[in-house]
């Protein structure tokens, strides 16, 4: 048995990822380094346990990322066993590997390249397994720069010094006459954090761009400073500086010292690696941290300060879709990228599709597309529109996506339009949506007779349930919804005229309701189209974590944020499938060996030609040449049932040649065999160079107050059984518990005289 081959890890921390501005490549500089010897054998944890020991860091909250091969523009996150063995079979045939060292949390910088994030992103390193204690003179911690970048929670603070952090990093931030600054803006930054490590205010007498004058606010103080620009350079020097102070100063009110600005760059560090960093929860660290107090809409402000800096500005954002949607075709040749605007020329829709997703779905895809809305919550507020298709694993697969201003049937009709563009194909598709009449109609209009259209199970059960609230007890409606889901999953019209009557027996007008409400759209036994078992748009769920992770983002940067997501998915699978040694994918091939164990108690009979009985615990007729069998099972799923399966054994036939070609290994690598590139950063456009005619602005409508609508409850929860009072008629409590019933004349009816007897749970229709 041969030895495992063994590569050199070069493990390297505590410095900085730089981009170039040219080709958008990903180069580190300082920090340290230190070299690792893995190999195929090694685990993650003993992998990490070694650059604790090496690095002297604690473990908690590490993380190891690695370029690609050959790309400078893609960083991998190293997280479990497997991913580390991909990395040692990457440059099995190289004598070593970078990998970087960060704190957990940092994202990989191609995810969003838009031109509000810095040129040089810097990385947190990882705190020492033995914290700073900043009371030791000996370990206090220096900071030569001007400006603050040390997360807000890697140090510990104390109750008893509140200023601990600040005074410990800004009391030297003004250290006296002939010290220098690159700018007016720097002095001024650097004199906000030294009154705050201090603890007093201060207020400019002069401050222009030639020369700032600032003394204490306290009448009678003598602390001042004079600085002005050094002739014939570009510098700041103060020239003059009373360090004495008669005041209290530290007595001042700490929150008049905390502008927006200073909050936002204390926390834009934080908000970088932590996007959910609540008000709440700002005020609390700035308050530990600083001994600033904030309330929430000072708070709230900082963080949309902070974001913008990161992010770039809302405004700009939709200035940029014009390059930006030529960016996205330029780089990856075959997409579509289109944008319209109002007559005013205010936001109106955005629409994307990369070569990779299209014809990904078209060469391995079956037919099946989902379609789904998601509102956002950016400052514009709108809504994404997204087209989801399922890969031969039963995986999530985007195919197409579109921001709009608001969710409406034009809106809906557009993004389909574009979507045909896009994916054009002979198949007819198969779409799965919400119960909504905008879709049905845009559907029929622009792809005719070449799709079909299956209602959202989910949806139709919500619509349902709402219909009749207040009509029923949660109890009936809880039945009502499981006859519901029933009749549309059963295979035959028999059966599911049979759970249809089971909805009439305990309301007529429910069963008149799902007779209205088209079930040839929902009810797999009259459904003419091929859903593969998949009945509700929550199939496209990751799809709608990743929106709701980036919801926020200005929208240039939250589409290349969902390319990113797109990306790294497109390249784990397309790695991850080279192992299979499967002829079906994982999920099917587990699938049919189900299957094929059931059929082996299965009597078979030949009836004539290509049918055959097969008998079980029902009888039933297999038509082998046509792919049908009277359970419907092989129609609806596309993979052999068990009875198909007993007769292609008696045949001696193979069950993989009766499987849908979308479930097949080699189906799997067409869908992920093409790549989504990055797009380089956008530069920011000149104003003399902006063509007035493509020149797009914000839509008018902002993000409302208040907070968002609660969501309706899932059909999942309805089917919950739950318990409802038979006095009252209220709902999670019986009669025993009920406040109502046991509050007799305002006693209490703990003093009610009698024996108590157990009683058991109340469950009304």
């Amino acid at each position: 048995m041969m030895a495992a081959k063994k590569i050199i890890a070069i493990c390297q921390s505590g410095g900085e990822f730089v981009t170039n501005n040219e080709d958008g490549s990903l180069s580190y500089t300082g920090g340290n380094a230190h070299a690792v010897d893995i190999d195929e054998k090694t685990n993650v944890d003993a992998f990490k346990q070694e650059l604790t020991d090496t690095f002297k860091f604690n473990v908690d909250g590490m993380a190891i990322k690695h370029f690609l091969p050959g790309n400078k523009k893609t960083l991998i996150t190293v997280s479990k066993d497997k991913d580390l063995q991909r990395m040692v079979n990457f440059f099995k045939d190289s004598k070593q590997v970078e990998v970087f060292v960060v704190a957990e949390g940092v994202g990989a910088p191609n995810v969003s390249n838009m031109p509000a994030s810095r040129t040089t992103m810097s990385e947190t390193t990882l705190s020492p397994a033995t914290p700073v204690d900043l009371t030791n003179p000996d370990s206090q911690l220096v900071v030569d720069a001007p400006v603050d970048t040390t997360p807000l929670d890697i140090l510990p603070s104390s109750n008893d010094d509140k200023h601990r952090r600040a005074a410990t990093q800004w009391e030297n931030t003004i250290t006296g006459v002939d010290q220098r600054f690159n700018s007016f803006t720097e002095l001024r930054e650097a004199l906000h954090k030294y009154s705050i490590a201090h603890g007093f205010t201060y207020k400019y007498k002069k401050n222009d761009s030639h020369r700032v004058t600032v003394k204490c606010k306290s009448e009678g103080c003598p602390w001042r400073i004079y600085a002005s620009r050094l002739v014939t350079t570009q510098l700041i020097c103060i020239k003059k500086m009373n360090k004495n102070h008669t005041c209290e100063g530290a007595a001042v009110k700490a929150g008049y010292r905390a502008t927006r600005g200073w909050v936002g760059n204390i926390i834009k560090e934080k908000l970088k690696f932590s996007p959910n960093y609540k008000p709440k929860d700002i005020a609390t660290d700035i308050k530990r941290e600083y001994g600033i107090h904030l309330n929430y809409s000072q708070a709230w402000r900082a963080k949309e300060i902070a974001r913008e800096q990161l992010q770039g500005s809302y405004k700009e954002a939709y200035s940029q879709l014009p390059s930006f949607c030529e960016k996205i075709m330029e780089t990856n040749p075959g997409s579509l990228a289109t944008f319209a605007t109002k007559e005013d020329p205010s936001f109106h829709r955005l629409f994307v599709s990369f070569h990779a997703s299209i014809y990904g779905f078209q060469q391995g895809c079956r037919p099946l597309l989902f379609l789904d809305s998601t509102v956002l919550y950016a400052k514009y507020q709108g809504t994404l529109l997204a087209a989801v298709g399922v890969d031969g694993n039963d995986g999530v697969f985007p195919i197409a996506f579109a921001v709009v201003d608001e969710e409406t049937d034009d809106n809906w009709h557009w993004f389909l339009s574009e979507l045909k563009s896009a994916v054009s194909t002979s198949r007819s598709i198969t779409f799965v949506s919400a119960f909504q009449n905008g879709i049905n109609e845009s559907l029929s209009d622009i792809f005719s007779k070449d799709c079909y259209h299956g209602y959202c199970l989910r949806y139709l059960g919500e619509k349902l349930y709402k219909d009749l609230h207040g009509r029923f007890s949660h109890e009936a409606r809880r039945l009502l919804i499981q006859d519901l889901y029933a009749a549309a999953y059963a295979p035959k019209v028999e059966d599911f005229e049979r759970c249809v009557e089971n909805i009439k027996a305990i309301s007529p007008d429910a069963y008149s309701w799902v007779v209205r409400s088209d079930p040839e759209h929902w009810a797999n036994a009259l459904f003419g189209g091929a859903r593969y078992d998949h009945m509700t748009t929550n199939f496209g769920q990751l799809f709608r974590d990743w929106v709701s992770d980036v919801s926020e983002f200005p929208i240039t940067q939250m589409v290349d944020a969902l390319r990113g997501r797109m990306m790294e998915l497109n390249y784990t699978r397309r790695v991850d499938s080279s192992q299979w040694l499967t002829r079906l994918t994982p999920s099917l091939e587990e699938k049919l060996q189900d299957e094929t164990s059931k059929a082996i108690s299965l009597q078979v009979l030949h009836s004539y030609g290509s049918t055959f009985e097969v008998r079980g615990e029902a009888v039933d007729i297999v038509d082998i040449d046509n792919w049908d069998c009277t359970c419907k099972a092989w129609q609806l799923n596309g993979l052999p049932c068990c009875h198909a399966i007993a007769v292609l054994e008696r045949l001696g036939r193979s069950p993989y040649d009766y499987c849908s070609r979308y479930f097949t290994t080699e189906s799997y690598h067409l869908t992920y065999s093409e790549s989504i590139n990055p797009i380089p950063p956008l530069e920011k456009p000149v104003i003399a160079e902006v063509d007035m005619e493509i020149m797009v602005s914000p839509p008018p409508t902002k993000r409302p107050p208040g907070r968002p609508k609660m969501k309706q409850p899932d059909t999942v929860d309805i089917l919950k059984r739950q318990l409802q009072c038979s006095k009252c008629k209220g709902m999670g409590h019986n009669k025993k518990t009920c406040e109502k019933v046991n509050k007799i004349d305002g006693s209490d009816p703990l003093l009610l005289t009698g024996p108590v007897v157990a009683e058991e749970p109340e469950v009304t229709a």
